[in-house]
Parts: structure tokens; sequence; C-alpha cells
């Protein structure tokens, strides 16, 4: 997930040290095989939404080569100063248009997906407007975001559904969650689990609010504000990790995708060094010992907080 790239303005990375990033992903993986990044319309400033999408296009006018080896997924379609999810055709098209216009041509979206679930319309309907544009070739597949189970059964049955994107870690890992990564098996959608890492809490690098930056948005995240209740979950992993030889967040990452072959962690990237650790974690195999340690923990120190700010309904969170 690219967002963390772009969105601090406190603590800026240059073009140089991103592009690195993304190329030791890249570099890191089987021949033939593609790395998915993840953007969006707004991972970027206030001033500037789209920063995302234009800092990716300067990484493939740079990197020509890389744009066949990296599969895109973009997330839109959001009034986002007032939270809402609108995916009339001509609100998805602004939306659209205006990510394709970012990449200069560079890259071809492969995921175009709402950010968030229009509930003003039938999601059928949503559906059948993104058909339109899929059509009309501004993208090769359609997503889903932040959506219950029974959104996904009904939208795959207008036009297939490629991905399913939903925050999943040890330390979300709702009812609905176990819902949708079940439809999801059944129906052969892959499902791309974005903050595997509790938002930087299971790293074992955060051990107090002053790690963070002064203007970084996870300081007003509910879950961070319980920071204490949190912080034992997060050491009882650590301890797991620490037993196991790996970093706390490969065993969180590791956790993730033994939820299913179709789940796929999507962390945060920022360095080479952090993509590195994170993609080592995907071959961390852990045992049915070490998995019951982790239920235990996560019954033990149940997560406090909403994910978001206080109010998920608000956050139109399980559309």
């Amino acid at each position: 997930m690219t967002m963390t790239m772009t969105t601090t303005a406190s603590h800026a990375h240059s073009d140089e040290e991103l592009f690195e990033a993304i190329k030791a992903g890249v570099d890191a993986l089987p021949p033939g095989t593609k790395m998915v990044l993840n953007s969006a319309e707004f991972y970027g400033p206030h001033a500037n939404r789209l920063a995302n999408l234009e800092m990716l296009s300067r990484f493939y006018e740079a990197n020509p080569g890389y744009a066949d080896k990296t599969f895109l997924m973009v997330k839109g379609a959001m009034h986002f100063e007032q939270r809402r999810a609108d995916s009339s055709i001509e609100h998805l098209r602004k939306s659209v248009d205006a990510c394709i216009a970012a990449l200069r041509g560079t890259k071809k979206i492969d995921v175009f997906q709402s950010a968030r679930v229009d509930r003003s319309r039938p999601i059928e309907e949503s559906i059948r407007n993104f058909v339109v544009l899929k059509e009309e070739g501004k993208f090769e597949h359609i997503g889903l975001s932040e959506c219950k189970a029974e959104t996904v059964r009904r939208a795959h049955a207008v036009h297939p559904i490629a991905t399913v994107e939903i925050e999943v870690s040890i330390w979300s890992y709702e009812e609905e969650t176990k819902k949708v990564i079940a439809a999801t098996r059944e129906l052969g959608i892959a499902v791309t689990g974005y903050s595997p890492l509790g938002h930087g809490f299971l790293t074992g690098q955060i051990n107090s609010l002053e790690d963070l930056p002064a203007d970084d948005w996870r300081r007003i995240l509910t879950r961070f504000k319980e920071f204490d209740q949190n912080m034992a979950s997060a050491k009882a992993i650590r301890a797991i990790a620490e037993r196991k030889g790996v970093t706390p967040a490969q065993l969180a990452i590791a956790w993730v995708g033994q939820l299913g072959p179709h789940v796929l962690a999507l962390p945060g990237m920022s360095s080479k060094k952090r993509t590195l650790e994170n993609l080592a974690g995907g071959d961390v195999v852990l045992t049915e010992a070490e998995l019951a340690e982790v239920a235990e923990v996560m019954e033990k120190y149940p997560v406090q907080g909403d994910r978001y700010f206080g109010d998920d309904e608000a956050m139109g969170l399980w559309g």
C-alpha cells in the first residue's frame, strides 16, 4: 500500500527513496509475479489529494519497465470532505478521469473501486455504472472496498468482482470480516487486507504517541487513544515473534496470509528496508501452536476502540 508514501507532510520522502522501495519489492518477487500497488484519488495532503498517483506517474516515467511488473489498484468515487461515496455515473467518471490524468499515461489502472459503498443507491446500480466505464477502457477490473459479504454477493451477481479491500489484522478481525473472507473464497474473489500491521501498532516500532509525527493522522484514531490497553496486545505479539525469530510485522503479515490462499496482506511501504521486511513476512509459516498463541492473545487482550474516529458507521464502513 502506497498511502504512507505521500500523506504525512512533516515526514516527506524523496522520490529516490520511494522509487527504491517500490523497485526493491518488485525485484524480490519471482519472475512473472506482479507486485500489488494500492493507491487512491485522495492519498495526499489536503493541498493535493492526487499526490500519490502523481508520485507513481513519476516512478513509471523514470522506470517504464516496471509498469508491466506491477498491478495497480486505485480507490476513488468519494466526496472526501463529506466522507461520502458517490457512484453516480457522473461523479464516477469525474473521479476515474482525475486518476487517469494524474498517471499521465504511464500506467493503466488495473482495478478501480469506490473507497466506500455508495449507500444512496443499490449496489447493483453502482456496479452497472462501473461496467460502463470499464467497457470504455478506463480500467481493467472492478473492485469493492469496505463492504459486507452480502454486498459482495449482490455486486458479483451483476459483474465479476476482482478484489475486495477490507481491513484485516490481528487487531481487526471482526465477524463481518470473517464473513467477507468466506464469501470471497466461495466466489473466487481475492481479498486485499489493508493495515495488516494495525496502522503500525503491531510493528514493534511504536511505544508511545510521541513516536508519531505531530501531524500524523493516527494520533486521532480511537485505538491509538486507548494506547496503554492496546499496547498489552502488541507486546504479547512481539513476544511470540521473538520466540519464532521473526519481526512482529512479519508475524502479523503471516497471520493475515494464513486466513486463506485468496487473502493478500497490504502493508504500507515507504522504504526499501521496510518493503523487504514485509515481503519476507509472506514466507513465514505459522504452526498450529503459534496460531493458537495468537488466538489466545486476541481473546485475552481484545482491541479497545473503534477502527477509526469513534463512529465507524459515519465513516461509511461495512457498506
